[in-house]
């Protein structure tokens, strides 16, 4: 977690044991068998300083237990200068044993490792504290620096996420009650429920998002150049019709269904993909409002004549950096960040940035679980804050139901959310990553304690993200890579290139990485049987892949090397895909007389500004239309505004 005192540092062990009543301080006197036991306050703490020094302070390091070990390596060797609890349970999944409880009133008995990790001040307590810094210089002569967090990561996708499901029975006379997890049940604390636990198998959707976030990114553009994007001036966000048109013609469409909901209907997961897209073109300084549409700035025109994987890099570039929108509003459940609630939210840029950091130590190509990568984020120090007051958010009630409860603001319930729609609504649309994800009702419930959530299925829509891994696209995106080098699906079918332009599946089937691959180049007649499409070739290749790609790829699968008429075929495509290049939006400028026209077109002040298509008209750059209507006023004529 982020920093917890403004001066966590303690200057040395008497200090730290000055402030300590007698009472406490006979407690740790009895940890040292050894030592007298005087009764004034100066004596205990000059009796407990002496083994904290010399030779004796390493007999006592080896009586702590090997978490209790831990517990001091990693605060001696912390930036923050304090004992982290969240941050060591996230790397360890354990906490150490600072004391043991005497009685019902809450009272403990301080364990050895207070003798090393001192309290700030009388009255802390529980798992806080830190290291004395003279005590430290000492300790780090001996105890080495722990090793750092690990991510674990697996290289195939399993299937189904496993969810383990509890039901608690409680005896009630001769009639047993079962109530499953997620219900409230009261009882009194004399009865004793039986746990019976089950393990549900709940198939994964996956999503390799590449290949559709290239063709979306053109797409966009291209919708922007025709003005067909319509959003609120207010809030430059798309309305619920704009949503549903956008959604219709997205590569493979959104990543749940329009009418998605959970099963009584109540809770809709509502659009992903289609909500995103508009933001990032925005952000990325590609569009820009023209009355209730978007439309290309200068910057998105020339987009229009780049690499997609250049323009999609550079819309998350702007989007880590961009100030305009907060993730986090999309996370409905969670009310009051409006108003009062707002000026005590963190920038969204600062977040972003340290879970870019953190994605640049996955590896890429490898599946990484997302509640893993949560918890890494923790154990690796990637800290970051959603608010400075959680007591402005709420949910339901913002009296009874405000973050502000102990234990309604911790990491899974604002920085995991936060981080789950980062990746599944932000990165995964721009194809940065792939996914593996179920319908988020299926999830585990890890809200249920929140005041306010008995009638919710789910937190947040992005609660199925189950698992991520950092694609070709990704690597570029985040600098892992130089240059982008489209995926190439691993060889496992049999194929067979037939003269006609046809694919044919011998043996072992399609995977699905290699159907989608198919997908892009090819129309299928059936499961077995593909065709190569000209204009989806020509398509492929506008969005920037390249045809060797496709060639390489049926080489790899059919021994017998690719009939002539193929690679002919392949050739001659590949060369006319490339033929034309978009320059960008024009003015078509239609004069009074063709006199006029060719007067303009070979002046010294407009020819550079405009070229003549026709007897009485001239193509003028969308860029350059103000400096031309600059010209041509200096010519003595004027231009109306369309």
């Amino acid at each position: 977690m982020a920093k917890e005192y403004d001066n966590p540092e303690i200057p040395d062990v008497h200090t730290a044991l000055d402030q300590l009543t007698v009472d406490s301080l006979k407690q740790l006197l009895n940890l040292l068998p050894d030592e007298s036991k005087p009764t004034r306050k100066a004596d205990c703490v000059a009796s407990i300083e002496r083994c904290l020094s010399g030779e004796k302070l390493k007999a006592l390091w080896e009586r702590l237990d090997d978490t209790q070990k831990l517990a001091v390596a990693e605060t001696i060797h912390s930036e923050e200068g304090f004992f982290d609890a969240a941050r060591f349970r996230a790397k360890y999944g354990v906490l150490p044993v600072f004391g043991t409880k005497k009685n019902d009133w809450g009272g403990t008995s301080p364990s050895l490792l207070r003798l090393f990790i001192h309290p700030f001040g009388r009255y802390s307590g529980g798992m806080s504290g830190c290291v004395p810094a003279d005590l430290k210089q000492r300790l780090a002569k001996f105890v080495t620096k722990p090793i750092a967090a690990a991510l674990p990561v697996v290289d195939e996708l399993p299937d189904c996420y496993e969810r383990e499901d509890k039901a608690y029975e409680w005896q009630a006379g001769d009639q047993g009650i079962t109530i499953l997890t997620g219900g409230r049940v009261y009882r009194t604390p004399t009865q004793q429920p039986k746990v019976n636990a089950s393990t549900v198998e709940i198939p994964l959707t996956r999503r390799d998002t590449e290949g559709d976030a290239l063709a979306e990114a053109d797409l966009m553009l291209r919708l922007l150049d025709q003005g067909k994007l319509v959003v609120s001036d207010k809030t430059y966000l798309p309305g619920a019709a704009a949503l549903r048109e956008l959604g219709n013609v997205l590569s493979h469409g959104d990543y749940y269904p329009p009418t998605a909901a959970s099963p009584d209907g109540g809770d809709e997961i509502g659009p992903v993909k289609a909500f995103a897209w508009p933001l990032l073109v925005q952000a990325a300084g590609l569009a820009e409002l023209h009355g209730k549409k978007l439309a290309l700035t200068k910057a998105g025109r020339n987009a229009l004549a780049k690499p997609v994987a250049e323009t999609v890099r550079g819309m998350w570039q702007r989007w880590v950096k961009g100030k305009q929108f907060d993730e986090f509003n999309r996370i409905g459940a969670i009310k009051g960040q409006t108003g009062k609630g707002k000026r005590s939210m963190t920038a969204a840029a600062s977040r972003r940035a340290v879970i870019e950091q953190a994605l640049k130590e996955c590896p890429p190509g490898a599946w990484v679980k997302f509640d893993e990568f949560s918890r890494h984020l923790q154990a690796a120090g990637h800290d970051f804050e959603i608010t400075r007051e959680p007591w402005d958010l709420y949910i339901s009630d913002s009296n009874y139901g405000s973050l502000g409860h102990m234990g309604f603001h911790d990491w899974h319930i604002l920085q995991k959310r936060y981080l789950a729609c980062l990746l599944f609504e932000y990165a995964a649309t721009l194809g940065l990553v792939d996914v593996a994800y179920i319908e988020p009702w299926e999830a585990k419930r890890d809200f249920c304690n929140l005041w306010g959530v008995d009638d919710m299925h789910f937190l947040s829509r992005y609660d199925g993200l189950i698992y991520f891994r950092i694609n070709p696209l990704g690597a570029y995106c985040l600098g892992l890579a130089d240059q982008y080098q489209p995926s190439r699906p691993k060889a496992k079918a049999v194929l067979q290139v037939l003269p006609s332009l046809h694919v044919s599946v011998v043996s072992e089937g399609l995977t699905l990485e290699e159907t989608l691959f198919l997908d892009i180049w090819a129309e299928r007649d059936s499961d077995s049987l593909w065709r190569l499409d000209r204009d989806k070739i020509l398509q492929a290749v506008e969005r920037g892949q390249r045809v060797a790609e496709l060639s390489d790829f049926l080489a790899a699968r059919d021994g017998q090397g690719l009939p002539e008429t193929v690679e002919g075929f392949l050739a001659v495509t590949a060369r006319q895909a490339c033929a034309l290049k978009n320059t960008g939006s024009v003015l078509l400028v239609e004069c009074a007389d063709e006199d006029l026209a060719e007067q303009i077109a070979k002046h010294e002040q407009t020819q550079s500004l405009c070229q003549r298509v026709g007897p009485r008209h001239l193509a003028v750059k969308v860029d350059a239309e103000e400096r031309f209507r600059q010209a041509v006023h200096g010519l003595g004529y004027g231009m109306l505004r369309g």
